[in-house]
């Protein structure tokens, strides 16, 4: 699976021992920041949508402080639905009913362990379909 990843400055830890964990299984495209120098998170959060989009990639993994800034950033973005996961049961979900294509990490408030279980379970999980189709189709605005 191709899997594209980016972070700020706050989660440039994590998206290393990320990228370590995954690159067994996956291949991994780091775009982003290369230090833990002080960055704007819109600019990764762009940057690692419009290659995703445009380069026919499976998943992206945002990490930021909270994950709320980097994701929020990502969501303006169409057919892009980047979803905050702090636990693995939230990644389920995430794919599962709102077809994620981006799980945000919060690095300041989940350990490395609970970061590869969150990936995990995101990566493992396929959408349900049916009834949740309905509603993932009607989250892009015209």
């Amino acid at each position: 699976m191709k899997i594209n990843i980016s972070s700020d400055h706050a989660g440039y830890k994590l998206k290393k021992s990320i990228i370590n964990f995954l690159t067994k299984s996956h291949e991994v495209n780091d775009l982003g920041p290369n230090s833990e120098d002080s960055v704007d998170y819109p600019d990764f959060a762009h940057k690692l949508v419009t290659n995703l989009l445009d380069n026919d990639v499976s998943m992206g993994i945002l990490i930021c402080g909270s994950a709320n800034g980097i994701s929020m950033a990502a969501n303006k973005h169409s057919n892009i639905r980047a979803a905050v996961c702090w636990n693995k049961e939230i990644a389920v979900l995430a794919k599962q009913h709102n077809d994620a294509n981006v799980v945000s990490l919060p690095a300041r408030f989940i350990s490395e362990n609970e970061a590869f279980e969150i990936i995990e379970a995101f990566i493992g999980t396929d959408f349900e379909g049916g009834r949740h189709l309905r509603r993932v189709n009607k989250i892009n605005c015209v």
